[in-house]
């Protein structure tokens, strides 16, 4: 998809703030539209059936947390990219927006250079995540993750994986830089058939790492894992 035909949504109560992002991103080439609070949030989104939406945590009437934990439960938007916008001291909010289905957050105070090499870089994973899943073979940084022989490659080396390290392997990879939670990880690998604890994810987690090196998955503090790609 072309930059010209995303769409971006953004969502705060600082006008100011609206006023910056919005420009920032026309000058791109993005389709922008605004809203001031959670509730319109919804109401525009389902109008326009946006690429990204960037929300304010700290908003009146509903705040982003809950915006994004009533939409991620919608199906429509299960596959947007939803950014918060955070202070750098709101830990808690980073924390609590990865556990409602967020796929990053945005520092404030809003640096325009950064903001769009941010943005830029999110809405390219669409690209790699739909090539992704229309392949068997998944090739980032210097692996191949081939899906129909549960094996990995790095070079000529091969490195067998068992079962669930590389299940757990492939979503992460799937989806570069995207912090998954646990509860997401234990939805999507193990689902409902076995009682699964964190720690058993860590197990693996950690087997991961000993078999791939130390260099590609990162541990989230209080959140989940990541699979780091710079």
């Amino acid at each position: 998809m072309s930059i010209a035909k995303q769409k971006i949504l953004v969502v705060d109560d600082e006008q100011d703030i609206l006023d910056l992002i919005a420009y920032n991103l026309k000058r791109e080439g993005y389709q922008v539209s605004t809203a001031s609070n959670g509730h319109e949030a919804i109401n525009v989104a389902k109008d326009i059936n946006p690429d990204l939406i960037i929300l304010d945590v700290m908003m009146p009437k509903m705040d982003g947390i809950e915006a994004c934990r009533l939409m991620r439960a919608m199906p429509e938007f299960k596959n947007t990219f939803m950014v918060f916008l955070t202070a750098r001291s709101e830990e808690y909010s980073e924390i609590a927006g990865f556990h409602v289905g967020a796929d990053d957050y945005i520092a404030k105070p809003i640096k325009p250079r950064a903001l769009m090499s941010r943005i830029n870089a999110i809405l390219r994973r669409n690209v790699s995540e739909e090539a992704a899943r229309s392949q068997d073979k998944l090739e980032i940084m210097d692996l191949v993750i081939d899906r129909d022989s549960f094996l990995v490659y790095r070079g000529e080396q091969k490195i067998v994986l068992a079962k669930k390290e590389f299940e757990l392997m492939y979503l992460l990879a799937s989806k570069p830089n995207k912090v998954f939670t646990r509860e997401q990880i234990l939805k999507s690998i193990w689902e409902d058939s076995v009682v699964v604890t964190n720690r058993t994810i860590d197990v693996h987690i950690r087997k991961l790492r000993e078999k791939i090196g130390e260099d590609y998955v990162t541990t989230v503090k209080g959140v989940g894992y990541k699979f780091d790609v710079a």
